[in-house]
């Protein structure tokens, strides 16, 4: 804001006798929206270097086209300037991918025709191993793998099915994937493998259905014939051209960013972007833990993780049980060295599951959060991110004026949305920090999703 008055009227005013409270740790966000002072911001810095907050996690949501993406790609800029390593698991659009390879980073395009995923892939885990010579570490590293393997793995059951896996399902599942990581040698198993061997049915599988007998097997075939049949549906159906075989790229943990570009598939195609948001997931967290176990064991530089989830509701709309396999893919806490950007359009999208457990578990994302950054968005929507932090009436009304519609004045080329770029930052019972971000030229060209339309 800027105001005008005589040297006389305002001659005490400058030097300014008054700092800003805004912080000065971060990424340079933009400016606050009353005092003008510079904000800075990223999940990571305010928990490692300011110790504002608890966990290196946000959640950011707002209207379409009001700037969460250029806001969360502006943390990726400047956290890859910090040596953080940005991981974009899933780019639906995209938005992330042109800025990822301008910064020289890795970008892996997944879908019909494409690059496909193993979800039972778990990164370079048997370097791990191979190094690994204390048996209690050895055990450890191996019971991480087999539950990596069996999240993922009934994850996709759960989509394809609609419905989550039963328990006595999960553990016929978790002897199979045992039994399999006990063999493994060289290359990673897949899902036809998985498959083949309840089909099999050796014993290390069969003990824990208690039919152990030769003479039992019809009872084990009988108990296990509907997780079979879905697996088989996995593997056979419309997802077994994406999931079926080993994984047809290489990540790179030691470059600049990354970004699993799946714009590729059709939006309208539900069930294929949820399993392949899963698989991206799975895959992704699970290179970052074995990075982070070679750091550990001096086999590799210790580095830091953020972790970008956009419309992660599109794939726990899905199938009913998909939160507690999503969530168990994607928990990295604190220790972990990863921070985490949750993106979406609003908590309604995470109302919209048709379950109530389910819904109740996904507020959850939202609840776990550190920070909030809440853009334009509406009334209905503030008392919903008021059941989530405590908003003041102040605040409401501050938000609420970003949602105003432009002028009419048409034909302007110049002319924006009020609100676009505002968001205000929200941690506990704080005072929200309103800031509005005006990206660079070059922000706006390596993010420009409305690229069809200017070439008009």
């Amino acid at each position: 804001m800027e105001y005008r008055g005589t040297t006389v009227q305002v001659c005490g005013l400058w030097p300014f006798g008054t700092g800003s409270t805004t912080p000065m740790v971060g990424v340079p966000m933009g400016r606050h929206l009353y005092t003008g002072a510079t904000v800075c911001f990223d999940p990571i810095s305010w928990y490692v270097r300011a110790k504002l907050i608890n966990t290196p996690s946000l959640w950011i949501q707002s209207e379409p086209a009001m700037g969460k993406s250029t806001a969360v790609r502006r943390m990726v800029l400047g956290l890859a300037a910090q040596g953080v390593t940005p991981l974009i698991l899933g780019d639906l659009k995209p938005d992330y991918a042109q800025l990822v390879a301008a910064l020289g980073g890795q970008v892996l395009r997944v879908g019909p025709g494409l690059n496909q995923i193993n979800p039972l892939d778990v990164g370079p885990w048997r370097q791990v191993r191979d190094t690994v010579t204390d048996p209690k570490e050895q055990e450890q590293l191996h019971a991480e793998v087999v539950s990596r393997r069996l999240h993922a793995v009934a994850a996709q059951a759960t989509l394809v099915r609609g419905a989550p896996v039963t328990s006595d399902e999960v553990t016929v599942l978790g002897a199979a994937l045992r039994y399999l990581t006990d063999r493994e040698t060289g290359q990673q198993p897949v899902l036809s493998d998985v498959v083949q061997v309840l089909e099999d049915a050796p014993e290390q599988v069969r003990w824990v259905t208690l039919w152990r007998a030769e003479e039992e097997l019809p009872r084990y075939r009988a108990e296990t014939e509907n997780l079979r049949r879905t697996l088989r549906a996995l593997l056979y159906g419309p997802l077994g051209a994406l999931l079926e075989g080993p994984t047809s790229f290489t990540i790179d943990l030691s470059t600049t960013a990354l970004c699993i570009d799946i714009s590729g598939i059709n939006e309208a195609d539900q069930l294929l972007t949820a399993a392949t948001l899963v698989s991206a997931w799975s895959v992704g967290f699970g290179h970052v833990e074995a990075a982070h176990r070679l750091a550990d064991l001096g086999l590799a530089p210790q580095r830091s993780f953020l972790t970008v989830l956009d419309e992660m509701w599109r794939a726990l709309r899905v199938g009913h049980g998909l939160v507690d396999r999503v969530d168990a893919l994607t928990r990295l806490n604190r220790s972990k060295g990863t921070g985490t950007a949750f993106v979406t359009h609003s908590l309604a999208d995470l109302e919209a599951l048709p379950h109530s457990e389910d819904r109740a578990k996904a507020r959850g994302f939202a609840d776990r959060c550190a920070v909030l950054m809440v853009g334009a968005c509406s009334e209905q929507e503030l008392d919903a991110v008021a059941r989530v932090r405590p908003l003041s009436a102040a605040e409401r009304r501050e938000v609420l004026s970003w949602s105003a519609p432009p002028s009419w004045a048409a034909g302007e080329a110049d002319q924006v949305h009020p609100g676009r770029g505002n968001f205000l930052i929200k941690v506990g019972s704080r005072p929200g920090i309103p800031v509005h971000l005006e990206p660079t030229d070059i922000e706006k060209r390596l993010g420009n999703t409305d690229f069809r339309w200017d070439m008009r």
